[in-house]
């Protein structure tokens, strides 16, 4: 396992535990909340932060999110960091992250503006998605076991799905309640980033 995937998979994990331990003061804190630059001003909602731009992604609603997005980020995540060394993987990651909360907060603003109520964004699917797409184009021939259908496909075609994916469950509202925005945030992050050869 690599230095980076290590920490981040440690620092989730400790976060989750506080979170159990502190509840609503966490989430509120550091989870990415909307600016609501354009929502009214009686909007019932926690404040916006710079910091949860960040922060959000060390937050997750379940042990089954953690673990299905601490899983991702191990998988793909090892391999990337191993190719680009530490210090630009940390950089690609948190690049994506950023991306991610930048994409979910221009939704988010919409929404808000339709009338629809304020809600956190948590989670580290953002960054994951990012490297997701960097894996597909990177190393696109390799061969990924999907769990649901339990199925061989090459990894191109497993991150160009999932995209496809996600963009139509976000234009088509479903799964009410996922940042469906902030995955896609994360993937055009990712590939601005790799186009850049940063």
């Amino acid at each position: 396992m690599t230095p980076i995937v290590r920490a981040l998979l440690i620092a989730n994990a400790l976060m989750f535990l506080a979170s159990m331990g502190s509840g609503a003061p966490l989430l509120q804190w550091l989870a990415l909340w909307p600016p609501a630059l354009l929502a009214p001003a009686d909007l019932d909602a926690p404040s916006f932060f710079p910091w949860q731009m960040l922060t959000y992604a060390f937050l997750h609603g379940s042990v089954l999110h953690l673990a299905l997005n601490m899983y991702a980020l191990w998988m793909f995540g090892s391999r990337l960091e191993a190719v680009w060394g530490p210090r630009r993987f940390a950089f690609y990651y948190f690049s994506c992250v950023l991306g991610a909360a930048l994409a979910q907060t221009l939704v988010s603003e919409w929404s808000l503006l339709s009338g629809a109520p304020a809600y956190p964004v948590i989670g580290a699917s953002g960054g994951v998605f990012g490297l997701l797409l960097a894996y597909g184009l990177m190393f696109p021939n390799t061969v990924l076991m999907l769990l649901i259908p339990p199925m061989p496909v090459k990894a191109k075609w497993y991150a160009l799905g999932y995209g496809v994916v996600e963009l139509l469950a976000g234009v088509t509202g479903s799964s009410v309640g996922v940042a469906h925005f902030a995955h896609l945030g994360g993937m055009l992050a990712g590939w601005v980033m790799l186009r850049a050869r940063f």
